[in-house]
């Protein structure tokens, strides 16, 4: 079974800066981690590979500094990681960012099942997984907690899992090859050794750029060749607060008396 888990580096922080030109996020200097859903899909890659054998790839999209996602993967087992990155693809919206990974995954050759994160804790839209799936022509199955069931032997092969909806949960089945997105539910991502982060530096990683990429469409790239723009950045505006101290005598009396402001506010 051949496998492709699509991760992404996002901001280890809720200090995040835009770039007022662009409307893009500005990453330089900022640290950053794996984004943890995928980390739910790098994972379940792996244990699929334990069940049926074969090659686990992990493909990210970003500035250089984005190697150290893929050498975490490589840490947590993955056989094979490729960094996508040149200055053509900055600022791609989830279009571009689909269409440049679809790209990729086409290049790395014959595949049964792609894996990511059901989101990006940074952009939040859920758009990409998709994406890529409708790039590449296979079906999408959204918000899997659970893989149910594996079927290489027959042609086409087939796959069974269950989705997390808000009103319950779904049972879904597909033919393969498929894309997946998977939330925090399905397992538990395993811990990283120090051996296991050594190893991984030793590792060479590629790096391809949009010239190593056969068939793309150079419009169809970062930020000229994304279709959805960002007009306008606003912060929201702070809210006046005010602390009132309340002299009591004793735990019962500051109690009473902030029920009764509760209730006078209509907050209870």
């Amino acid at each position: 079974m051949n496998i492709v888990v699509c991760i992404k580096q996002v901001p280890d922080t809720t200090e995040v800066k835009v770039d007022p030109e662009t409307g893009t996020l500005m990453r330089e200097g900022v640290p950053s981690i794996v984004n943890p859903f995928d980390e739910f899909a790098i994972e379940e890659a792996l244990s699929l590979r334990q069940t049926f054998g074969g090659r686990v790839t992990a493909i990210s999209m970003g500035p250089p500094q984005a190697i150290s996602a893929l050498r975490q993967a490589l840490g947590m087992g993955v056989d094979e990681a490729v960094l996508l990155s040149d200055r053509s693809f900055a600022g791609s919206d989830t279009w571009s960012t689909s269409y440049t990974l679809a790209a990729a995954i086409r290049k790395t050759g014959p595949f049964d099942i792609i894996l990511c994160g059901k989101q990006a804790i940074d952009g939040d839209t859920g758009q990409v997984g998709p994406g890529i799936a409708v790039q590449l022509g296979i079906i999408p199955l959204t918000y899997v907690s659970k893989i149910n069931r594996v079927e290489l032997t027959s042609a086409p092969g087939m796959i069974e899992v269950e989705r997390m909806l808000d009103e319950g949960r779904e049972i879904v089945e597909g033919r393969l090859p498929v894309l997946l997105t998977v939330v925090k539910d399905i397992n538990v991502p395993r811990l990283v050794s120090i051996s296991d982060i050594r190893r991984a530096l030793r590792i060479q990683i590629p790096t391809w750029t949009a010239a190593d990429l056969p068939g793309v469409d150079s419009r169809k790239l970062g930020l000229e060749g994304s279709p959805t723009r960002v007009s306008r950045i606003e912060s929201p505006p702070r809210r006046a607060s005010k602390v009132e101290m309340i002299p009591v005598d004793s735990a019962d009396e500051a109690a009473s008396t902030l029920i009764d402001k509760l209730r006078a506010a209509k907050a209870l």
